[in-house]
C-alpha cells in the first residue's frame, strides 16, 4: 500500500510565486534557459538550470554549476524568499488549461513503494540524464522538480479535496503560458489523517511523467542510506518530492511523428504499403483529426490521409496495442528502416500542444510525411504499467506541466 506522506516544505514568499515558479528544468536547451532568465531573476530555472549563471565557456555538467545551484538555492532560503512551513502538510495544486481543471495532491512518496513497485513506471531512463539531476538533487541537498503521479480516483481524496478548495487560496496566478495555478495548504490534522489513510488503501501509484527525476531521487535516497547504516526510514532521503492526480483529472495529448525521408520509396508506393496496414477512410488537404484509438491521420505531399489500422494488425497485447506501436513495428521499422526512434535521426516528435500546423509546416520544411496520432489514454499507461511492460519512446504528452520551485522538499534531516 502507498505511504504518502506530507511535508514541510519551503515555498516562495506571498507575492514572490508567479515570479519563481518556473516551467520544468527539461523543456529547455542551454540557449532557452538563458533567455528564459535573462530579464527573470527570480524564476526558479535559476536554480534548476545554474549553467545559466555562467557564460559558454563553462560546461553545462561542471561541478561549479551544482555549487552555484546549492548556494543560490540555500541564500534564497535564508533571505526569505523561500519560506518554510510550519509543520507537515499537503498542497492541492491545481492548473487550469483552456478552461479544464487538473487538480492533484503535493505530498512526498516513498523510496521503497518505488524498490517494491507499488509505484510503477512504464518508461526506461538514460544514465547520463540522471546523473545530472542525482547530482543537482545530492548538492542542492533538495528535491526542487516534482513528480507526476497518477493513482486511481479515490473518494476520501476528493473529498477532501473538494472541501478545501471552497477556502481561499495560498496562492493564485495565472502564468505567462495562459495556465491558470493555484495552490491550497491542508493544514488540519483531521485531512491530514484522512489522505495519509486513503493512500495507504491505494495499491498502486504510476509516474506519469518525471521518470528521470524519479529515479535520480530514489539513487540519491539510496546512497544517503549506504552513508547513514542507522537510518530509520523516517528521514527525509527516504522520500521524494511529487503531485499526485487521479486518472479522472488527467490529460494526454497525441504525441505526433514527422519523418525526414521514406526511405528510398515513392510517394505513391508508400502510400500503397501503408494501405496494407491501415484502411485510408478520406484523403483531403485539411487534416481530420483521429476520432479514437486505432485511427491516425498522415500527411504526404499536402495530402492528409485518415486511416484505421486494419483487425489483422491490432493486438490486446498492452505495448503491441497501442497506436504509436502499430505505426513503429508495422510502418517506421519495416518499410522506413527506423528501427530505433530514440536514435535514428530521421525521425521527430512532436508534442500535441504544438497542434496540427507545427506538423504541417515541418512536412514544409525539413520533412515528408508527419503521422497526427490518437492520444494514448492514462488507462493504457496503467495497463503497461501493470504488466511490468514499457511503452515505446514517446508516447504520452502531459499537458499542462507542473511548475518547479513551488514546493521544494530538502532531504538533509
Amino acid at each position: 500500500m502507498a505511504v504518502i506522506r506530507p511535508f514541510r516544505a519551503y515555498r516562495p514568499k506571498k507575492g514572490l510565486e508567479d515570479k519563481i515558479a518556473a516551467l520544468p528544468y527539461d523543456v529547455y536547451n542551454r540557449e532557452e534557459a538563458c533567455a528564459a532568465v535573462k530579464d527573470n531573476p527570480l524564476s526558479f530555472l535559476n536554480i534548476d538550470r545554474a549553467e545559466t549563471q555562467f557564460d559558454s565557456s563553462v560546461d553545462t555538467y561542471a561541478d561549479e554549476v551544482y555549487q552555484k545551484a546549492h548556494d543560490m538555492l540555500w541564500d534564497w532560503i535564508q533571505k526569505g524568499t523561500l519560506i518554510q512551513e510550519d509543520k507537515p502538510v499537503y498542497y492541492i495544486y491545481e492548473l487550469t488549461m483552456n478552461g479544464r481543471v487538473q487538480t492533484g495532491i503535493v505530498a512526498c512518496a516513498s523510496v521503497d513503494d518505488y524498490q517494491n513497485q507499488v509505484i510503477k513506471k512504464h518508461e526506461n531512463t538514460r544514465a547520463d540524464k540522471e546523473l545530472d539531476r542525482i547530482r543537482h538533487v545530492a548538492s542542492c541537498e533538495a528535491q526542487t522538480g516534482p513528480i507526476f503521479l497518477a493513482y486511481r480516483a479515490d473518494a476520501t481524496v476528493k473529498t477532501v479535496i473538494t472541501k478545501i478548495k471552497k477556502q481561499p487560496a495560498l496562492y493564485d496566478f495565472t502564468s505567462e503560458d495562459g495556465i491558470i495555478h493555484r495552490v491550497w495548504c491542508i493544514d488540519t490534522d483531521a485531512e491530514i489523517d484522512a489522505l495519509q489513510q486513503a493512500f495507504e488503501k491505494i495499491s498502486q501509484i504510476y509516474i506519469a511523467d518525471g521518470h528521470h527525476r524519479c529515479a535520480s531521487a530514489v539513487k540519491v535516497g539510496l546512497a544517503r542510506r549506504e552513508a547513514h547504516p542507522d537510518y530509520t526510514g523516517e528521514e527525509e532521503f527516504n522520500y521524494f518530492l511529487s503531485v499526485l492526480f487521479a486518472d479522472e483529472e488527467l490529460m494526454i495529448m497525441d504525441y505526433n511523428r514527422v519523418v525526414k525521408d521514406l526511405n528510398g520509396l515513392s510517394a505513391a508506393a508508400f502510400v500503397e504499403a501503408v494501405s496494407k496496414i491501415y484502411t485510408i477512410i478520406s484523403t483531403g488537404t485539411e487534416c481530420q483529426k483521429p476520432a479514437h484509438k486505432g485511427q491516425i491521420s498522415m500527411l504526404l505531399e499536402n495530402t492528409w490521409y485518415l486511416m484505421e489500422v486494419k483487425p489483422a494488425y491490432q493486438s490486446n497485447d498492452p505495448v503491441e496495442g497501442l497506436d504509436v506501436a502499430v505505426l513503429q513495428n508495422h510502418v517506421l521499422a519495416p518499410l522506413l528502416g527506423i528501427q530505433d526512434p530514440k536514435t535514428d535521426h530521421r525521425i521527430d516528435f512532436v508534442g500535441g500542444i504544438r497542434g496540427i500546423q507545427e506538423l504541417e509546416r515541418r512536412v514544409q520544411t525539413d520533412c515528408v510525411a508527419a503521422f497526427a496520432m490518437y492520444p494514448t489514454s492514462i488507462h493504457e499507461l496503467f495497463g503497461v504499467a501493470d504488466a511490468n511492460m514499457l511503452m515505446p519512446p514517446k508516447s504520452t504528452w502531459f499537458e499542462p506541466k507542473l511548475r518547479s520551485g513551488l514546493f521544494i522538499h530538502t532531504i538533509n534531516s
